[in-house]
């Protein structure tokens, strides 16, 4: 994620700001072109940004519900953006509670799909591809007894539990399932990795070199699932994989791997808007120095980005106990997920 400023006040502005806080003029996000404008009315319901303003566009229809602050590209017949498309099902939003956890999912979500647009993904609606197009359903638990909604992805359908909004809720199963990391964030990054090993490995021929890299795919998925919650993790298991849950299939491995690809370009790329440089005055011989000068999203090589990530997360994670709250990012990079990072860079780029 990156910085953004102002068109009619130079003031510095976030990816969510719906608002100028300095000139106050409405903001929009222009997915086309990946910039936040300011924007003037155009008559009715159109606007016109000021970073292109031969362009008036209409805001997506959940703006109405403060879900979405993106245009609709002009000439498309869409009433919803190239983000909210994606919906299928979304939640009664007469109650309040369920629209404010519907907001922050759309917030989470609206961050992976500026991810996806950054590397001009494949994006096919269910509309567009009935058997694989990518859709979203936010969907409540059940008011009576009964199965709760669980989190998770089939066949382009990715179903996300409501519950999840709720931080203490989710810090609960976070401690009652061993992580030491879960956000909304990392569950759209996750889902959507299975997705993509659908669209960009299975459906482009890339399985053997997946295999090679993560493991035989063809293992019994439910099995290996049952084995992994009755058996537990192999102790060396931070020598091979990112996390623990990656362990469990090699499809969980691959979308543990694409999540933690796109958390490290994502957070880099906004420590390089900040200009942020590790250098500290103890390491003479620079082993944990970096300067983040470069775009990780256009980054030629993995290690260029893990050069410059292992400096910045030592510092923050160190920033983080001094304040004695968990670390940013509780995960060790051993050689072996390096390797399997590099595979997730080189399939997003095309390079596979």
């Amino acid at each position: 994620m990156k910085l953004f400023r102002c068109q009619s006040c130079g003031n510095i502005l976030y990816f969510e700001n719906q608002t100028c806080e300095r000139c106050r003029h409405r903001l929009a996000y222009l997915p086309e072109t990946g910039t936040l404008s300011a924007l003037e009315p155009a008559g009715g319901n159109a606007w016109t940004p000021l970073a292109i303003p031969d362009r008036p566009s209409l805001f997506c229809t959940n703006a109405e519900h403060d879900a979405c602050n993106w245009l609709v590209p002009p000439g498309s017949n869409d009433a919803f953006c190239l983000a909210c498309r994606h919906n299928g099902t979304i939640p009664d939003v007469a109650d309040p509670a369920n629209l404010l956890a519907w907001q922050q999912m759309e917030f989470a979500k609206h961050r992976l799909f500026y991810t996806l647009l950054r590397w001009n993904l494949p994006l096919k609606t269910r509309a567009e591809d009935p058997e694989h197009g990518l859709v979203f359903h936010f969907l409540a638990d059940p008011p009576a007894e009964g199965p709760k909604v669980m989190t998770g992805h089939d066949n382009g359908v990715i179903t996300i539990a409501l519950v999840e909004a709720n931080d203490a809720e989710r810090e609960t199963r976070r401690h009652a399932m061993g992580e030491p990391y879960r956000t909304l964030i990392g569950h759209f990054r996750h889902e959507v990795g299975h997705h993509y090993w659908d669209i960009l490995v299975r459906d482009q021929a890339k399985l053997d070199a997946c295999r090679a890299v993560f493991g035989d795919d063809s293992e019994d998925y439910e099995a290996a699932l049952k084995r992994h919650y009755a058996d537990g993790t192999p102790p060396d298991w931070q020598e091979r994989y990112v996390s623990a849950y990656a362990t469990t299939h090699p499809w969980e491995d691959f979308a543990e791997t694409w999540a933690h690809y796109l958390h490290i370009v994502d957070t880099l790329e906004m420590a390089s808007a900040f200009g942020l440089e590790v250098n500290p005055a103890v390491d003479t011989n620079r082993e944990i120095s970096a300067k983040i000068d470069f775009d990780p999203y256009a980054a030629v090589s993995v290690q260029q980005i893990v050069d410059a990530w292992l400096p910045f997360v030592f510092a923050i994670n160190s920033v983080n106990r001094a304040m004695g709250i968990s670390d940013l990012y509780p995960f060790v990079l051993a050689p072996a997920v390096v390797r399997k990072l590099g595979f997730v860079h080189d399939l997003v780029h095309g390079h596979v």
